[in-house]
């Protein structure tokens, strides 16, 4: 389901009149039912997967905090996971409907799937009760260590299974048929689950923070299954620590008018990034990098520039509806972004762009590795793991590879040039701060192009001409449309005023009313313009 559609609209008024009608624990049941439906209404068999991962990350939260789980603890992740077992992993529905009233025709359901399913589910069961109490009876250090160990081998290997097995699959036969060795690999025809790189991460660390004893688990089930699955940020994120969303499930909320008045200014403002803009500009990007005629440096420049700004407004657009959304039910999610344009560094990009994904990889993947608490070499290759293994959970493409590998060099670069200076920063004058802005906005362009590129030899063919200015300066690819035009020009003025009163997101508020009334007016008839244009999936609806 997605934000800009009529039926999100009907859906979250729907589901918000039901929540402002119910008490609070009526709430948190109603809001798990609604986000499954919505994560459910792309394919609901993937509601599986979720629900897996719920229950292993809720259960070695409590192994590894408390030793064993109670009867409760068990039984009712158990019992969820067999249904959705059940009834959510390739079922036919029609048909267990048709089987219930009493016929006796022969389905799917009843000659493919169920003998699986009831020579799976014992097996699965006796598996986890061995490991269960293996697990209770070790050292408490051994314990913990050893939960948090499966808790992320079982999540990292789902994910890598449905999003990286054919990829690495095809990458090893053909790095072992570039030495003469010629074997066959199975590919398996795998579907990628929505947002599953976003709920995985945001699971995982949760069992991580609880390991580095740095928040207590929950005991209720049901409320760590709506902090995995909480509709409005489910899909693209921001990626949340349970520290600062779960509280919000367990405890009861209020909702503000302020909340309530801010909540509906992002969900505009996020409309009308996505709708007027990232969908304007979206025909003229795909016309350029899926272009198979002759491509010129005007093509490759234009189409790099229109492709950082579809990026950044389709993406930027999906946190601000998240946040938004949210906000009516009285749920603050993190800020994603703080203008990564206006970045004077590459590491200050980092800071400002998708600062959820940059969080988590700092905490759970630099630090762990080392951070930059050792020598410069040492540094550098935690950097350039970091930002290789981010480019990676981008995708399944070597594109994705060099670009964060593209990265991990920049910020690299930073860090020795830093140290070399004695740490001291570069001073920012007059004459430096404009090369920086300049020389940072190309940097980030380059990467944008290696990011969006469909394969590793339109990435040699569009540097080439760049770098040459090969093909003429002739442009051939379609034109965005009038709303992306507009909608550009209003972004522009709306972000330098913004960065220029010290970036704060409330910057608005301190403008005379009748400018702000102008600028909105603006970004809502836009929108609208913006209706004609070819609805494009969320970018980020991919990883």
């Amino acid at each position: 389901m997605l934000f800009n559609t009529l039926e999100f609209l009907v859906f979250l008024t729907v589901v918000y009149a039901l929540y402002r009608a119910l008490p609070f624990r009526a709430q948190n049941w109603m809001l798990l039912a609604a986000s499954y439906i919505f994560y459910g209404w792309w394919d609901w068999r993937f509601l599986f997967l979720m629900i897996f991962t719920t229950s292993i990350d809720y259960w070695s939260g409590l192994i590894i905090d408390e030793g064993r789980l109670t009867r409760r603890q068990f039984v009712t992740p158990a019992c969820f996971l067999l249904c959705a077992a059940l009834f959510l992993l390739g079922t036919d529905v029609s048909a267990v409907w048709r089987v219930l009233q009493g016929s006796s025709i022969s389905t799917p359901l009843i000659t493919d799937f169920m003998p699986r399913v009831l020579v799976a589910i014992p097996l699965v069961g006796s598996v986890f009760f061995l490991v269960y109490r293996t697990l209770i009876v070790l050292p408490e250090a051994q314990r913990r260590k050893a939960t948090v160990i499966g808790s992320i081998v079982v999540q990292l290997g789902v994910l890598g299974f449905f999003k990286y097995f054919n990829f690495f699959a095809d990458s090893l036969v053909t790095s072992l048929a570039s030495v003469g060795i010629e074997v066959h690999a199975r590919y398996f025809d795998i579907i990628l689950p929505v947002g599953i790189s976003f709920y995985t991460f945001q699971s995982m660390s949760y069992a991580i923070d609880i390991y580095r004893r740095e928040m207590k688990p929950t005991t209720r089930f049901f409320d760590f299954a709506l902090f995995v699955s909480f509709f409005p940020q489910l899909v693209a994120g921001p990626i949340e620590r349970a520290s600062n969303l779960l509280p919000q499930m367990t405890n009861p909320r209020t909702i503000s008018t302020e909340q309530i008045q801010r909540g509906l200014f992002l969900i505009m403002l996020g409309m009308f990034k996505k709708i007027a803009i990232a969908d304007g500009v979206a025909g003229a990007v795909d016309s350029i990098f899926g272009s198979r005629g002759v491509i010129t440096w005007a093509d490759a420049a234009v189409g790099t520039v229109l492709f950082a700004i579809q990026i950044y407004t389709d993406f930027s657009a999906y946190s601000d509806i998240a946040r938004g959304v949210a906000k009516l039910f009285g749920i603050e999610l993190m800020v994603n972004f703080r203008q990564p344009y206006f970045a004077k560094t590459p590491r200050e990009f980092w800071q400002r762009w998708h600062i959820s994904l940059s969080t988590w990889l700092g905490n759970y993947l630099y630090r762990p590795l080392g951070g930059n608490g050792g020598t410069v070499s040492f540094t550098v290759r935690n950097l350039m793991l970091t930002m290789v293994i981010g480019g990676l959970w981008h995708g399944a493409a070597w594109n994705f590879v060099l670009w964060g590998f593209y990265n991990g060099v920049l910020i690299s670069l930073q860090r020795v040039l830093y140290i070399a200076r004695g740490k001291q920063t570069i001073k920012e004058t007059w004459l430096t701060l404009p090369l920086m802005f300049i020389g940072n906005g190309i940097l980030t362009l380059y990467g944008r192009m290696l990011f969006r590129a469909e394969s590793l030899d339109q990435i040699w063919l569009f540097t080439a001409i760049l770098a040459t200015g090969a093909g003429g300066f002739d442009y051939g690819g379609t034109m965005p449309r009038l709303s992306a035009i507009g909608g550009i020009i209003v972004l522009v003025v709306w972000e330098v005023v913004q960065y220029r009163r010290g970036g704060s997101a409330k910057f608005y508020r301190d403008l005379p009313l009748p400018v702000v009334a102008f600028a909105v007016a603006c970004m809502i008839f836009l929108t609208f313009m913006g209706l004609s244009n070819e609805p494009a999936q969320f970018i980020y609806f991919q990883f």
